[in-house]
């Protein structure tokens, strides 16, 4: 059943009002080539890459409010388009693997161009019949996209307050959300800046001779605001992923096998998850997408039925109005653009697949095969991503865990086809089969970023009464201007420092390339299934943990008349995903679920009559401040890689505002520690110091 708090017809629309202007495109333009150049230096140095979406939105506030007639609508649309910035640079989690493999010696302009943006444009286009399943009829909270849509609306609010000259509180909701920015951009400040807290820490316990686990706790305060933000199933989904992960998985696992000489047993523990207990995760993932994919096809079809029909009848003005809210972009305007697609994957594919010397129709066969593999593997990463990023939200989504996926059935198609044709036979044959299978899954992994996020997206503007079809064009713009600065930032990191495996020119220094682990990753994967040595078991057991996750699901949903849930791709995320970004997600879950079984306790006391009201009106200052902890971090993560990027582009320290050393890190431990805790007991403080009166609620 549809969410009452989510349906269309109870957000706020604005049919009357701008939104994809020409300053808003420019704007939208530069705060994408910027944020992209930041977020691949980060994914290829640590793996990780920061969303773009919830800073996009501030800093488009922050401009146009110097510009006549700018409004929340406008400022959605500026933060739709940059929010490709943080997603398609996902790219970098494969590409890489290219010149790892030595069969790139550099980063071709046009045939990365055309991959990055065709396939972030599949992923706009796929996300199309999606909207309806996934966005207006879901319950799924979309944190990110919640968290953004509060931003855009208290903004909008204190312009319109500022315009009338009202100064009687409307600030309010800004000051729940500048109370959490600020908290969290101080510690962000504070760990990843000066380094002086940390933002993670774990205690690692021997379990006997080479068997080990840790006791892990990350502190990140957008993750917090983000669990508050998911709801009770999911945080104990994740929770329950952890615990087999390294409750389970990593102990036994360090128990039978032996480690490598002088290898210590944390880093033995941890390479054991690494290696074989993510594969299980990502075996997991898979089966829970695949059951995930089957529950929406119906929701699915009906949703295209439905959006058909929005457009036929949307003939006169009335109609137009009435269902802007709800309108995708038309049938013919999407087949033309999938079509435009098509052939940008065509070219760059023909383009890869012809520097081998194929003959033509074999190199043909090649080409329609990845694009067909692409396609299908493309929609059902979209929904998988879109399912993901609804649940726990963009940022903590395991993109490279759909990556695994991709890699493995496109390196299994290609070595069908290359044996068909024998050209493993031919010289580098075997290589040009696995940097094939790397080139698909390029377009894959671009096809599951931009899925991810455009979701996201869409929840944002269906809460601010956005039109869903203009938001879907800001995202191809932006899919487009972020494929434009991919080329030139990887061949320029990629000069300067090499990847690991993959250096320029000789002479360089190894321990200065960038670890690309993602790419390391797949690349190791490729490779393995093309000479029959990758380790199958883990997969396969992945697998059947997805099963038993899926049945668990069902029984307690069934016994417990939909009240009780244990969601199947959470429990794989649980497993394949960082404990140290888990566990923060998990206690914001848990913090939500206690807080509000209080305030409707407390409701009942001091406002009979107003009982929900009043649990309301509390939860979202609640969501305001959640809304703040993650802009904060976000804003800060933004800051400190641009000073980053600056800073190593210019042969200066990767560390340019630390104040401490290596031997600060025990007191720093104990700094990101007190600070979390602080963070929450504030966090706490704030929701139940919230006033009450029934006459203002009525209002």
């Amino acid at each position: 059943m549809p969410d009452k708090k989510s349906s269309p017809d109870s957000q706020v629309k604005y049919p009357s009002l701008p939104e994809l202007t020409l300053r808003g495109m420019l704007l939208g333009i530069l705060i994408t080539a910027i944020f992209t150049a930041s977020n691949v230096y980060l994914g290829l140095k640590v793996g990780l890459t920061f969303s773009s979406s919830i800073p996009a939105a501030v800093i488009s506030m922050a401009v146009l409010r110097f510009c006549k007639n700018s409004n929340v609508l406008e400022n959605n649309m500026v933060q739709t388009q940059a929010s490709a910035a943080g997603t398609l640079s996902a790219i970098i989690f494969i590409l890489p693997g290219l010149l790892m493999l030595g069969y790139w010696q550099g980063f071709p302009f046009w045939e990365t161009l055309l991959l990055c943006a065709c396939g972030g444009s599949m992923g706009v286009l796929f996300t199309i019949p999606l909207r309806r399943a996934m966005v207006v009829n879901s319950n799924l909270p979309y944190p990110e996209g919640r968290a953004a849509a509060e931003i855009l609306k208290v903004g909008s609010q204190m312009r319109k307050a500022k315009a009338e000259g009202d100064k009687s509180g409307k600030s309010s909701g800004m000051k729940d959300i500048v109370s959490g920015t600020f908290v969290a951009g101080l510690f962000s400040l504070l760990s990843n800046g000066f380094h002086v807290a940390s933002s993670e820490v774990s205690h690692w316990i021997s379990l006997g001779k080479t068997s080990a686990t840790q006791l892990p706790m990350g502190f990140s305060m957008a993750l917090l605001g983000a669990g508050y933000l998911i709801g009770i199933a999911s945080g104990i989904a994740i929770f329950v992923g952890t615990l087999l992960s390294w409750g389970v998985f990593v102990p036994y696992l360090t128990s039978v096998m032996t480690p490598e000489a002088g290898q210590a047993a944390s880093e033995f523990a941890h390479s054991i998850w690494a290696s074989k207990v993510r594969f299980i995760g990502a075996g997991c993932i898979g089966t829970a997408a695949v059951w995930t994919l089957l529950t929406l096809i119906k929701p699915v079809i009906d949703g295209v039925k439905m959006s058909i029909a929005a457009i036929r009848n949307n003939n006169t003005e009335e109609a137009r109005a009435l269902h802007h809210t709800d309108i995708d972009l038309d049938p013919k305007t999407t087949g033309i653009i999938f079509l435009i697609v098509l052939i940008g994957l065509f070219i760059t594919f023909y383009s890869f697949v012809s520097g081998f010397n194929l003959p033509t129709s074999i190199a043909l066969t090649y080409v329609v095969t990845g694009i067909v593999v692409a396609l299908l593997m493309g929609f059902f990463v979209a929904a998988a991503c879109g399912y993901m990023a609804g649940l726990i939200g963009t940022s903590a989504s395991p993109i490279s865990g759909i990556g695994i996926l991709g890699i493995i059935v496109s390196s299994l198609v290609v070595l069908g086809l290359s044996k068909t044709f024998e050209v493993f036979d031919m010289p580098g044959g075997a290589m040009f089969s696995t940097a094939f299978a790397i080139f698909i899954t390029s377009v894959i992994v671009s096809i599951a970023a931009i899925s991810n996020d455009n979701l996201q997206d869409l929840k944002t503007g269906q809460l601010v009464g956005a039109t869903p079809w203009k938001q879907q064009v800001a995202l191809i713009i932006g899919s487009v201007v972020g494929a434009f600065a991919i080329a030139p930032v990887l061949n320029l990191l990629y000069q300067a420092y090499g990847f690991t495996g993959a250096l320029p020119r000789p002479g360089m220094d190894p321990t200065q390339a960038l670890g690309a682990p993602q790419a390391t990753l797949m690349t190791t994967i490729a490779q393995g299934i093309f000479s029959s040595t990758l380790d199958w078991d883990y997969i396969i057991f992945g697998i059947f943990v997805g099963v038993a996750a899926i049945i668990i699901d069902r029984l307690l949903k069934r016994f417990s008349n939909n009240k009780l849930a244990l969601p199947p791709l959470a429990i794989g995320m649980g497993i394949y995903l960082p404990p140290t970004l888990e566990l923060p997600l998990v206690i914001g879950s848990i913090m939500g679920y206690f807080i509000h079984k209080k305030l409707a306790a407390r409701a009942a006391v001091r406002s009979p009559g107003h009982e929900q009201e009043d649990v309301d009106e509390c939860n979202h200052h609640g969501v305001l401040f959640a809304s703040g902890l993650i802009v904060g971090e976000s804003l800060m993560g933004v800051l400190i890689a641009m000073l980053i990027v600056l800073s190593v582009t210019s042969g200066g320290s990767e560390n340019p505002l630390a104040l401490v050393g290596p031997d600060f890190q025990p007191v720093a431990d104990w700094i990101g520690a007190l600070c979390f805790i602080g963070t929450i007991i504030y966090f706490i403080h704030h929701i139940f110091k919230t006033p009450f009166t029934p006459e203002d609620n009525d209002k």
